[in-house]
Parts: structure tokens; C-alpha cells; sequence
């Protein structure tokens, strides 16, 4: 077993919480991991295939749990996937420089920040419409590039945006996001394989606590726990880190 230092620790700690509250709705966490990657100092050489293989992880667990439970739906997923999967692998092999890989990321960071800290209530249909698929296609190929150049696995945009437009209610929309963070996050990290020389030595550290906190945050997600002071206190550590990329501070 390798020695591993406090900071490892506190990391994978905190690795575990943001684990818990994203699975609890669906997602799989990336944006808190590079987020507290950031913090740490770790390089965006080492982030971005980090990031991916730890959300491979909790989105693989997380997927099977929403999915067992009844709450997902394949005619509101596949739209966003034809879209988004090749752009994800497309987005994997662009190696961007760290002075853009940074700025990008943070904004990221920053839109995902604004949704926690500003959870809005989304307007309510009498029932889940279906998604048109020209629409869903072109979506999918935005979410996509954009989740394979950050590292990231797209739920954070596709949730809003299906729950939004009522193309799925909350709960199966929280499994639709888990398949399709999933379907990305596999597709990212293969056209970013030759970053995987890149995953630092406190990588099996990391996935425990990740998947940990996947089987703590999918229990709590299924039986509709939501603790909103929780989440915005993951915003806040959302928005720093964001500061920190753009280059505020």
C-alpha cells in the first residue's frame, strides 16, 4: 500500500462529500473534483483524466442504482447521446494548454457554483413531453465538446435543461444525467488515453472515497433527500475554485 500524506486524506475526504451530495441527484461530481483539485494544486495534466476516472466510477454505481430503481428513461437519453459521445471522445484528444484549460474550466465551475448556490424551481407539467430529437442531437453536441475538453461529464447542463424544457420529471431526469455523465465520461477519457500516464499515485485513495460516497449519496438521492445548505456549501467551494482557475486571485 502506498504511503499517502494528510493532504491525500483530507482530499479523499473531501472527494467523499462531494461524491455523496452530486449522487444524490444524479451526477457524478467532476466539477467538485477538479474543483478540490484545484485547491490542492494539483496540475491540469493530472486533473482532467483524474476527474474522468473518478466519475467513471461514481456514474457507473450511480446509473445502476437509478436505473434498478425504475428511474430512467431511454427515449429521453439517446437523442443527447448520438450528439454527445463523439464529441466527448473529440474533446478527450484536444490537449488544450493550461492558460485555456483553466479560464474554461473555472467557467464551468462558476455555472455549476450559481446552480447550487441559486437553485431554482422549474416550472411544472402535467407530464414529461418527449424530446425532439434534432433538438436533443444538437444539444448533445455542445454538452459533449464542452465535457471533453474540461474533463467533466455533462449532467450539469443536461439536467437544468431536461427539467427545464419538461422533457422528464426530477427524479428520472437525476437517471437519465447518471447513464449520460457515464456514456461521456468513458468516451472523454478514451480520446484523452494518452493522459492516463498522468493519474497520480493517490488514484485508488481517491475512488474509494468516491465510490463511498456514491453508495452514500444514491441511497439518499433515491428516498428524495435534498439538504439545500449542503449543497451551497459545495457552491461555495465551487465558486472559489473557479476564482482560482479564471485568475481572480
Amino acid at each position: 500500500m502506498p504511503a499517502y500524506a494528510a493532504a491525500d486524506f483530507l482530499l479523499a475526504g473531501l472527494m467523499l462529500v462531494g461524491a455523496a451530495l452530486y449522487t444524490s441527484v444524479g451526477h457524478a461530481g467532476a466539477s467538485s473534483y477538479i474543483a478540490l483539485m484545484a485547491l490542492f494544486g494539483l496540475s491540469p495534466a493530472v486533473m482532467r483524466p483524474t476527474a474522468l476516472v473518478l466519475n467513471i466510477l461514481a456514474a457507473g454505481f450511480t446509473s445502476f442504482r437509478f436505473v434498478r430503481a425504475g428511474l430512467f428513461s431511454w427515449r429521453t437519453l439517446w437523442p443527447f447521446l448520438i450528439g454527445a459521445v463523439p464529441m466527448a471522445f473529440l474533446g478527450g484528444a484536444i490537449q488544450l494548454p493550461g492558460q485555456y484549460y483553466r479560464p474554461l474550466v473555472g467557467v464551468v465551475l462558476l455555472l455549476a457554483a450559481i446552480r447550487l448556490l441559486w437553485p431554482s424551481r422549474f416550472r411544472a407539467f402535467d407530464e414529461a413531453r418527449e424530446v425532439p430529437v434534432a433538438i436533443g442531437v444538437m444539444a448533445g453536441l455542445c454538452i459533449g465538446l464542452l465535457s471533453g475538453l474540461t474533463g467533466t461529464g455533462g449532467g450539469i447542463f443536461l439536467s437544468p435543461l431536461l427539467l427545464l424544457m419538461g422533457w422528464s420529471e426530477p427524479r428520472t431526469a437525476s437517471g437519465v444525467a447518471a447513464v449520460f455523465i457515464l456514456c461521456n465520461s468513458v468516451s472523454g477519457l478514451l480520446g484523452n488515453f494518452s493522459q492516463v500516464g498522468q493519474l497520480p499515485a493517490q488514484l485508488p485513495l481517491f475512488a474509494a472515497a468516491v465510490l463511498l460516497g456514491a453508495v452514500i449519496g444514491t441511497t439518499l438521492g433515491i428516498h428524495r433527500f435534498a439538504n439545500a445548505q449542503i449543497l451551497k456549501a459545495l457552491g461555495l467551494v465551487l465558486l472559489v475554485a473557479s476564482a482560482k482557475l479564471i485568475g481572480i486571485y
